[in-house]
């Protein structure tokens, strides 16, 4: 159920999965917890339901309910300590984290990154170790520390060169080279650089088929960074991203296209930018 979940997640938007998955958790999940189970079951058990609490937690998120996202994050955490998994514990506090540079709090997001950091060192996975350098990274760069981002960059880089092909839970599974390029694309443009922005957007786009929201906050992220130098180009890119978009139940998609409207302003003369961001207004509107 779990996979599933994140399946539709990923294809439809947390606007559409969320309700599903609290319903599931009180109708099927809650009764098991309330049975009675040796240790090692439990253990499995507190697992598997902090991986679905989880998920409504990121579902909350990508719906911008903040309040309701930290509280389920919160209590996810709590199920995998419960569960001794303190893999899922630092993918946890990684999401904690990217939340957190979401919201504008960088400096909570880099400690969060950091204690899930250790947590993913002493579960051996590396990949989950660099996801961890990538979630500290954006933090740094939302603080404009640029020194401290190319670092933690750079680190992120070589864990991710010592994972093991297969080592890594089904649950990390989307975490692969196009999703570093998309997160390292994410600190350049928040350092203002939209030359490597628009490379590493550009470099994320060969991600697997099924993740559409990811998609789309990527197409958008390369039209923003071109809007400037080329904003035809920039449309162009940015109507395939509303195109996703449409078809999504996810606020953060709408906010990333916000984004590209409110930098494609300075061209509202050009009959296809005016039309753009008339089409983008609208949208957003509904959403």
């Amino acid at each position: 159920m779990a996979t599933a979940f994140r399946d539709l997640d990923n294809k439809v938007g947390g606007g559409k999965v969320r309700s599903t998955i609290v319903q599931y958790l009180h109708s099927s999940v809650a009764p098991l917890l309330r049975g009675s189970f040796n240790e090692h079951i439990g253990r499995q058990l507190f697992g598997s339901t902090a991986e679905l609490v989880r998920l409504a937690g990121w579902a909350a998120y990508d719906q911008e309910d903040h309040g309701l996202a930290q509280r389920y994050l919160i209590q996810a955490l709590r199920l995998a300590r419960a569960a001794s998994d303190g893999a899922l514990s630092a993918e946890i506090m990684a999401a904690m984290s990217h939340q957190a540079t979401y919201v504008g709090r960088p400096g909570d997001a880099i400690d969060l990154a950091r204690a899930a950091r250790i947590a993913a060192r002493a579960a051996g996975l590396a990949a989950l170790e660099s996801e961890c350098h990538m979630v500290e990274a954006h933090g740094h760069a939302a603080r404009q520390d640029q020194t401290s981002c190319t670092t933690a960059l750079a680190a992120a880089e070589r864990a991710f060169d010592r994972a093991e092909p297969g080592e890594q839970p089904v649950w990390l599974a989307y975490f692969d080279q196009p999703y570093i390029s998309a997160k390292t694309a994410h600190c350049f443009r928040e350092l203002g650089d939209h030359t490597r922005t628009a490379h590493f957007a550009e470099r994320s786009l060969t991600m697997s088929v099924g993740y559409q929201r990811g998609r789309a906050f990527d197409l958008s992220l390369l039209a923003s960074a071109l809007s400037s130098t080329d904003p035809r180009e920039a449309v162009r890119i940015g109507l395939s991203a509303l195109d996703i978009a449409t078809d999504l139940a996810s606020r953060r998609s709408l906010s990333y296209l916000r984004d590209l409207r409110y930098r494609l302003r300075p061209f509202n003369d050009l009959t296809e930018v005016a039309d753009f961001r008339q089409q983008v207004l609208e949208l957003t509107r509904r959403g």
